[in-house]
C-alpha cells in the first residue's frame, strides 16, 4: 500500500501546501498516527492524557519524514523532499509554520522549549539512508543510530519535562539498541527493500565473510553454504551480545521518571528486549526468516505495563521535572 505521506504530496508538499488552523492541524496529526501506527490507541492510554497532543504532534513530523526517506523509491526525490522537509522545519522555528505537521507542532516545540537539533538530526539520519548503503565498523553504525533512534528518546524526554544530560545518555542506550535489534532482525528485509546493510563489515570479516556473501546469497545467485551460515550466525550472535547491554543499562533510567511518563518506555524496552530473545532462540539466523514476537508475548507485555501502571506511584524520589527551560535536578 502506497504511503499516505506520499499520496498527500498533492495537497501538502513543496509545490502546494493547504493551510490548516491548529485545530485542523492537531486532528489532521492524530489521524495521520491513527491511520499509520496501529497500536497508537493503546499506547496513548499509557501516555498521560495531557501530553496525548504533542506526543501525536511529534510523531506526525516523525513519519513525515521517514516517508519521505523510505517511500518514494528515488534516492535523488528522496533528498529533495527532505531538504523541503528541513525548511518547513526552520520557518516553524521562525514562528512561520506553514505544513499542518508544522502548524501542529510549533505551540508544542514552544511549550515544551524543544531546541532545534533532534529534529534536524532526524532528518540528517534519513539524508544519510539515501548516500549510504553500507557499514565498515560497529562504530559507524553507533554513529548512525545517534542520529536515526537517540533524537527520538530525546524528544519525548523534552515533552515530559526532563532536560539534563544524564537522563538523555541513559535514554540514548535504550534508543540505541531498539534500532540496533531492529537491524539484526531484518538484514533480509532491508536488503531486499532498501539495498542497505547493517551489519557492519568488520564484524562480518572477523568471521570470513562479506556484504556480497549476504546480498549473494538473499538473491539467491550463491546461497552460504553450512560452514558461512554457520558464521552469518556468530555475526548476529556477537551484535546481539553487544546490544543486549545497552538495554540494561538503559533500565537505569526508569526509577529517574514520574510513573506517568516511564510506562510507555518500559513497554518499548521490553519490546525490544522481547525481540533480541527471539534472535536467540533462532539461533541468529535471520538472513532467511525474521524472527518476531508472538501475539500472546505482546499480550503479556502489555499486561505487566498495565498492572504497573494500576500500582504506580510516585517518581522514585528521583528528581523535578521541567516544562519550561531549565534543567531538571
Amino acid at each position: 500500500m502506497a504511503s499516505i505521506v506520499l499520496q498527500q504530496l498533492d495537497r501538502y508538499g513543496p509545490d502546494r501546501c493547504d493551510q490548516l488552523s491548529f485545530e485542523q492541524a492537531s486532528a489532521y496529526a492524530h489521524d495521520l498516527v491513527r491511520r499509520q501506527y496501529e497500536n497508537f490507541s493503546v499506547v496513548s492510554w499509557l501516555v498521560p492524557k495531557r501530553l496525548r497532543n504533542d506526543f501525536a504532534h511529534v510523531y506526525a513530523f516523525c513519519r513525515w519524514a521517514d516517508d519521505l526517506g523510505d517511500e518514494t523509491g528515488d534516492r535523488n526525490r528522496s533528498l529533495e523532499l527532505l531538504a523541503w522537509w528541513r525548511r518547513e522545519l526552520a520557518a516553524c522555528y521562525k514562528g512561520k509554520p506553514r505544513h499542518p505537521v508544522f502548524v501542529a507542532l510549533h505551540p508544542t516545540i514552544t511549550r515544551h522549549d524543544i531546541p532545534a537539533k533532534p529534529f534536524e538530526d532526524l532528518i540528517d539520519a534519513f539524508e544519510q539512508d539515501q548516500r549510504v548503503h553500507r557499514y565498515e565498523t560497529w562504530e559507524q553504525v553507533i554513529d548512525y543510530c545517534k542520529r536515526s533512534a537517540d533524537p527520538v528518546g530525546r524528544l519525548v524526554l523534552y515533552l515530559c519535562g526532563y532536560r539534563d544530560e544524564a537522563r538523555q545518555r541513559l535514554s540514548d542506550q535504550t534508543c540505541t539498541a531498539l534500532q540496533l535489534i531492529n537491524f539484526w532482525q531484518d538484514v533480509r528485509r532491508d536488503i531486499v527493500e532498501r539495498d542497505r546493510i547493517y551489519v557492519p563489515a568488520d564484524v562480518l570479516t572477523k568471521h570470513g565473510l562479506r556484504h556480497g556473501n549476504l546480498v549473494a546469497h538473499v538473491s539467491g545467485e550463491r546461497p552460504l553454504d553450512n560452514e558461512q551460515r554457520q558464521a552469518y550466525r556468530e555475526v548476529i550472535r556477537e551484535l546481539v551480545d553487544r546490544t543486549e547491554p545497552m538495554f540494561k543499562e538503559g533500565r537505569i533510567l526508569w526509577p529517574k521518571l514520574a510513573a506517568d511518563v516511564r510506562l510507555s518506555i518500559q513497554l518499548f524496552t521490553f519490546g525490544g528486549e522481547s525481540v533480541l530473545k527471539a534472535v536467540r532462540r533462532m539461533n541468529y539466523d535471520t538472513l532467511d526468516t525474521r524472527p518476531s514476537v508472538s501475539k500472546a508475548t505482546k499480550a503479556m507485555l502489555m499486561l505487566r505495563v498495565l498492572f504497573e501502571k494500576c500500582f504506580a506511584t510516585g517518581d522514585g524520589g528521583q528528581g523535578r521535572r521541567v516544562t519550561q527551560g531549565g534543567d531538571a535536578g
